[in-house]
């Protein structure tokens, strides 16, 4: 993954440099050769931006095609809401800051608080991802506390296993330390020039007092993987080591 950013890009030559996060070429609407498509599945509404809001606006704004894949609508993540109440909510809220990160949203069926890995929900994960054909698929990392994230993450991998062609495999955090546990970055990703749009998305989630937590939690965990990849903001993953080497002329 290349460390420049894309000012340093465009002063520099852009397309000569070749840069690209996480494999994907990172250029700007209008000058790539190839759209890529990516995938981000994650348990609840909130947790693919909150863990990759960054990386999903970077390669928005670069013209490739991203789709999240949330399996459930976050029916219990409401106090004093039935669990159609909160999903309506939920619902809106996600199609909300999808909108502002310029992907596409999916609701993969589950329950929140009772998310499945039974034979049925492997084959819908596994369906789902074969429909999106992803050249890059990021979920939950497998060691959280979180039942539902835990599940994701297993349903997810169970899919990846199973495509015929595989795509880049990338891990995210959430919560570290209280949900996600021992998450050793292999890959960091600069967001300092998108961090406003990562946080109107997470904004976005009124219900969830994202506007409370998140410069508590989530932005002191953008500092720290800063602090540790020497940009200003940061975000973290842990890299699949079957992952293909993506060679690309760009």
């Amino acid at each position: 993954m290349s460390t420049m950013t894309r000012r340093a890009l465009l002063k520099n030559g852009g397309a000569a440099l070749g840069i690209s996060v996480l494999g994907i070429p990172l250029l700007g609407a209008g000058t790539l050769k190839e759209k890529f498509k990516i995938v981000v599945t994650g348990g609840h509404p909130d947790d693919p931006e909150t863990g990759c809001g960054g990386l999903i606006a970077l390669l928005t704004a670069a013209g490739h095609d991203v789709s999240l894949g949330y399996l459930t609508r976050g029916e219990a993540g409401i106090p004093g809401k039935s669990h159609d109440e909160a999903a309506t909510i939920r619902t809106k809220e996600a199609e909300k800051a999808c909108d502002i990160l310029g992907c596409t949203p999916f609701f993969l069926g589950q329950i929140d608080g009772d998310a499945k890995t039974d034979t049925t929900e492997y084959q819908k994960m596994h369906d789902f991802l074969v429909a999106q054909k992803p050249d890059l698929l990021l979920t939950h990392w497998c060691v959280d506390t979180h039942r539902d994230h835990r599940a994701c993450s297993a349903l997810t991998y169970d899919a990846w296993l199973r495509l015929e062609h595989k795509p880049d495999l990338y891990f995210y955090e959430v919560l570290s330390g209280s949900q996600t546990q021992n998450f050793a970055p292999t890959d960091y990703v600069d967001i300092t020039e998108v961090k406003n749009t990562k946080r109107d998305a997470c904004l976005a989630h009124k219900s969830q007092k994202l506007e409370i937590y998140y410069e508590q939690i989530h932005g002191k965990m953008e500092e720290f993987r800063g602090m540790e990849s020497g940009f200003t903001y940061a975000e973290a993953y842990i890299r699949h080591a079957w992952n293909p080497k993506r060679i690309t002329d760009f």
